[in-house]
């Protein structure tokens, strides 16, 4: 079952209520008995039941990063000022 906003037109008391698709909306304020107005929501967010879902669930095991090996020729040229 969804939750629904309204907002009093008269005192500006908002609140939400849980209520089945099918109920007749709203009509007036718990607080002060004024109309109310539905307000737009965003509606429901995605829900995901289950373990889960993971970043290393959908990487290629074949493109790892290659490892970068130093050679002789790799050192710093300052090395070669000293003395």
């Amino acid at each position: 079952m969804p939750t629904y906003d309204y907002k009093c037109t008269s005192c500006g008391y908002t609140f939400e209520v849980f209520q089945k698709i099918s109920d007749e909306p709203i009509g007036f304020c718990p607080k002060c008995n004024g109309k109310v107005k539905r307000l737009i929501g965003a509606g429901a967010g995605t829900i995901f039941k289950g373990s889960g879902f993971y970043q290393t669930d959908y990487k290629n095991k074949s493109n790892k990063p290659t490892e970068v090996k130093k050679t002789e020729g790799d050192k710093h040229s300052g090395d070669k000022d000293r003395k």
